[in-house]
């Protein structure tokens, strides 16, 4: 927010509560405000001394706050207490609402409170306010360079806004250092180290209102969830497992220009002072297997300590967080059962805490979902504040009908809200047996299975129809094999044939090539004698009716290939035989070789097609 449009705010805020009316005869008698800016909530706590000087009795008592204070309260409580000092104790939590008054105008944020009983005329009592405001610290500059100081922005009134008159009020606000840019100056005020007082101011009007800036530096983490899902899933065997999912962002000055990570680790001080490094969760303390990761795995980079009260974890992110930047990550760890279920009334509660462990984190959308045990009925839930709720169903391992979720949604959550819940549900013990039984009746049926499937015969009867096709079908392809065979050593006997012609050629022993010639001739008749009965069974079977055709045109082609080649053979002998010169034998059986060819390649065509069968 530019300084210009605070000033006009802050003076329309003055000019509106001048021109209100008092509410009532309440007078407070002594007003002390403190706040609290050394982190980046401002923390405010009230004690209001209250007096009724009218003639009748006051049953509520009306809290009012400037409206751009009122947009960012992320917590209110309000207390009556008795005594001073030490002797001080509180009495009860006093109930706070949201109120719209006639006569209040706009720029002001009204809240009633009931009093714990009537108050009469004359009577006094002590009310103990706490206030928890987020972004109000505003970044002045709101860009800085790596190595430039965080200084932050403070707009209050130095008197308390009220609609009753007061007779004493005191301000005092305790900064996180004692470097102080600039503060407004009026009267009674006073710096005392890292504390600005200002008052006593003496009998003030009702919505009396003296604005005040306050600009100084601020080491303090911005550190603020955008979002947090906190799932707490309750286990009846011993265990509650909490995983909460952060989605972090540097709510600072944003960083101006570029990081030199080399600056930053040579001098991380005062260089990258407005940056974060760690954030500090405080679980309970009997917290175990504790687990930091992220999208890409875990994080090493976090400390941990423990002692009878709590369980300190130090997580450090994989960079360093300036202004504008963020982080995704997941912490999980688990909690003894005993420590936070409880038996009221017939009834199990689950007694945990509603907030983020992470000290001085805003959060600015907080989910909540327990998940109770399958079998959960009867749910209800008691929060100190109010939240959204819900319900819904969650699936996970051996569930049937699913496990109830509660789910508690709130925004605007800070450290204050970190205080107990109690989900409230019945469950019977024998819903604890319902997973180990179906284990144990999985098994069991899995073994009868076994035992069943290895003692039967799941074999076909060898008189069924199907039985004795598949039969005739195994000797078909047998016999196809067979033919397949002999037609392959035909093959192989050609091509000795084929030899024998290169052979004469190359020696000119025409006697050599007659023998190799009588040799082959032999060897086909025995071949062709065993393809006779196989061609009669293929002929005869009905399972190969429609592979027939195709075995005989290939034994026919074979025999054509046959008789080719044994022309093709005399030929070439007869032209040694009266010494024919080589071109003229070539020229004779020129035609005869081209027919070889294709009788070739016509066989290998009917061989890759029964192959396939």
């Amino acid at each position: 927010m530019k300084q210009s449009s605070v000033d006009l705010l802050l003076l329309l805020l003055a000019l509106a509560v001048l021109a209100t009316p008092a509410f009532s005869d309440l007078v407070l008698s002594k007003v002390e405000r403190r706040i609290d800016v050394t982190s980046q909530i401002a923390r405010v706590t009230k004690t209001l001394q209250v007096i009724n000087s009218g003639s009748e009795s006051v049953s509520e008592f009306t809290l009012t706050f400037p409206k751009f204070l009122g947009n960012n309260l992320a917590y209110l409580s309000v207390v009556h207490s008795e005594g001073k000092g030490k002797s001080k104790r509180n009495l009860a939590n006093l109930s706070v609402r949201a109120a719209n008054p006639k006569g209040i105008p706009d720029s002001i944020s009204v809240y009633s409170v009931s009093l714990p009983k009537p108050l009469s005329k004359g009577e006094t009592l002590t009310l103990e306010v706490v206030a928890a405001f987020t972004n109000v610290l505003q970044p002045f500059p709101e860009k800085i360079s790596q190595g430039d100081s965080h200084l932050v922005m403070l707009q209050e009134s130095s008197q308390y806004l009220s609609p009753y008159a007061v007779e004493s009020q005191s301000l005092t606000i305790k900064l996180p250092n004692a470097r102080i840019e600039s503060y407004t100056k009026l009267e009674n005020t006073k710096l005392q180290g890292y504390e600005i007082k200002y008052g006593p101011y003496k009998n003030l009007l009702p919505f009396s209102y003296s604005p005040i800036v306050v600009h100084f530096e601020s080491k303090a983490a911005f550190a603020v969830a955008e979002k947090l899902v906190r799932e707490i899933e309750v286990s009846h065997w011993g265990n509650v497992q909490v995983t909460e999912h952060y989605n972090v962002v540097h709510r600072g000055a944003q960083l101006k220009g570029e990081f030199s990570r080399l600056d930053f680790q040579a001098r991380p001080n005062p260089l990258g002072v407005s940056a974060f490094r760690h954030l500090l969760a405080r679980l309970p303390p009997r917290a175990h297997s504790i687990y930091y990761r992220d999208d890409i795995g875990n994080i090493s980079t976090s400390q941990m300590q423990s002692d009878s009260k709590k369980t300190d974890l130090l997580i450090e992110p994989r960079f360093p967080l300036f202004g504008g930047w963020k982080t995704f990550f997941t912490i999980g760890y688990g909690l003894p059962l005993s420590d936070f279920l409880f038996v009221s009334e017939g009834k199990r509660f689950l007694n945990i805490s509603f907030g983020s462990p992470m000290i001085d984190l805003v959060t600015e959308k907080l989910i909540v979902q327990v998940v109770l045990p399958e079998g959960s009925k009867d749910i209800s839930v008691t929060t100190p504040f109010a939240v959204k709720q819900s319900q819904e169903i969650k699936y996970s391992h051996l569930d049937i009908a699913g496990r109830p979720v509660v789910v508690l949604e709130k925004n605007n959550v800070v450290p204050d809200h970190n205080q107990y819940i109690q989900v409230y549900y019945k469950f019977s013990n024998i819903n604890l047996l319902s997973e180990p039984l179906m284990l144990i009746s999985g098994f069991f049926v899995l073994f009868i299975t076994c035992i069943i499937y290895t003692r039967a015969d799941f074999s076909i009867s060898k008189s069924s129809a199907t039985y004795l096709a598949k039969l005739q079908w195994d000797e078909v392809l047998a016999t196809l094999q067979e033919v397949q065979s002999i037609i392959q050593k035909c093959l192989a006997t050609h091509d000795k044939l084929e030899a024998s012609l290169r052979d004469l050629s190359r020696t000119g022993d025409i006697q050599t090539c007659k023998a190799a010639r009588k040799s082959t001739d032999s060897l086909l008749k025995d071949l062709s004698k065993e393809l006779k009965p196989l061609l009669g069974f293929l002929q005869s079977s009905p399972s190969a009716s429609h592979i027939s055709p195709k075995v005989e045109e290939l034994v026919a082609k074979e025999k054509e290939l046959q008789e080719k080649l044994m022309a093709k053979h005399t030929t070439v002998v007869e032209g040694y035989e009266k010494k024919s010169s080589g071109r003229d034998i070539e020229n004779r059986i020129a035609s005869q070789q081209q027919k070889i060819i294709a009788l070739r390649q016509e066989i290998e065509d009917l061989l890759e097609f029964i192959d396939e069968i």
